[in-house]
């Protein structure tokens, strides 16, 4: 039987699985790993959403099939949720779709929307599926700057002019996974204008939106432009917002057509999430916000402790204004090695795993990505083995051979 699947071909190595390896050996061979590689939330979800999955899970009735849309309460929910936070009205039997999380969400709306070539625009640097679900379903990238101004309107318009066939679609990711941009209102008015001039469709990535550290300048939502509606598509995660990255549960909200034919995809794939996690959810966009409040300060303590201690230990940090990441230059002596070798060499040298960024695009090989989840002790830890690395890396980088060319 052939190996060389067509869809698979497609796909690179995935480059976080070589560093996962590494960390592996790494523990086996009873190394303390401090692991800021993977945006996987280490808080607990809120009681009052655990204690509704609970009261709801064991009967008869919420045990069968659920519903691939998502249930009513879900749906009205999330619609609640978005009248609440954006001032932004959607009817939640047309304009809202609950997915297994905002990744199966735009993968599958990939799947409904791309045909053989279809060009689409994507940030590069971004969050892997935003280029790989259109690359599976047959589609055709073409990378375009992240930072959200007005270098990216012009390489959009760039696009356009040059693309061959014209493309389909723009995605957009703000907070931003992996950079932490974030994008004001004006740029999205920008965008959408731009959108509907050369007839474009936009999807938004929306998951970090309640993860930002100025309480005075909450990151806004694409549909809160007038017309969007007309263009754009946006998918949330409870994932981050209540720490219920396990639990597999998204949204898409905003253009009807677009979402109807994410719907009928999805009705052939999946019977939607366990109808208990769903009413769970359901709760959880439902209920109190205190617990989003403390999910923020916990973040901005952890981001405040990293920025600290890894500039007091010699590596220059920007602060993030938002998601629950830092995107950071690698130290100018390991620049030339490339962000995988580096991110293996910080964890055989100094005991931390970190995202290369090559793993989000091929302009973010001089960056990693570090993410918040280890509590301040834990960061505070990491710093200081990063520093002694770095003290001692001038004098042995010379001996400080790429782990790949080791076999």
């Amino acid at each position: 039987m052939t190996t060389d699947f067509h869809r698979i071909k497609r796909l690179p190595p995935y480059v976080f699985e070589q560093v996962n390896r590494i960390k592996a050996a790494a523990r086996n061979a009873g190394a303390d790993i401090i692991d800021l590689g993977m945006g996987n939330p280490d808080l607990a979800a809120p009681k009052h959403v655990i204690d509704k999955l609970v009261e709801t899970a064991g009967k008869p009735r919420t045990d069968r099939y659920s519903a691939s849309k998502g249930i009513g309460g879900l749906r009205r929910a999330q619609a609640n949720y978005y009248g609440r936070r954006f001032g932004v009205k959607l009817n939640p039997d047309t304009q809202v779709i609950a997915t297994l999380g905002s990744k199966e969400g735009f993968a599958n709306m990939a799947q409904a929307i791309t045909a053989p070539g279809d060009v689409v625009l994507v940030p590069n640097p971004s969050y892997p599926i935003h280029a790989f679900g259109f690359l599976m379903a047959g589609g055709v990238i073409r990378s375009v700057p992240a930072e959200p101004n007005e270098d990216m309107i012009r390489a959009l318009e760039r696009s356009v002019v040059h693309s061959i066939p014209k493309p389909i679609a723009v995605v957009t990711c703000y907070p931003a996974n992996p950079t932490a941009y974030t994008a004001s209102l004006d740029f999205y008015k920008d965008l959408v204008a731009f959108a509907k001039k050369h007839e474009l469709i936009l999807l938004s990535d929306l998951a970090y939106a309640e993860v930002y550290f100025d309480e005075n300048d909450p990151p806004p939502s694409m549909l809160q432009v007038n017309g969007a509606m007309d263009v754009a598509v946006e998918f949330t995660s409870l994932s981050k917002t209540f720490s219920m990255a396990g639990w597999r549960v998204g949204f898409a909200v905003g253009n009807e057509r677009l979402l109807a034919a994410l719907a009928r995809v999805k009705s052939y794939l999946d019977y939607g999430a366990f109808t208990p996690v769903q009413v769970a959810a359901a709760a959880a966009l439902n209920g109190p916000d205190d617990c989003i409040r403390e999910m923020r300060e916990v973040y901005r303590k952890r981001r405040d402790a990293l920025v600290d201690s890894f500039s007091r230990a010699g590596w220059d940090f920007p602060a993030p204004n938002a998601s629950m990441f830092a995107w950071v230059k690698i130290p100018e002596p390991f620049r030339e090695m490339g962000s995988l070798e580096f991110s293996k060499i910080l964890v055989e040298k100094a005991s931390v795993a970190v995202a290369p960024g090559i793993g989000f695009g091929e302009h973010g090989d001089e960056y990693v990505r570090i993410a918040l989840v280890e509590n301040e002790q834990r960061i505070r830890q990491a710093a200081r083995n990063v520093r002694r690395f770095l003290e001692t890396a001038e004098k042995t980088l010379h001996n400080v051979v790429p782990l790949a060319a080791r076999g």
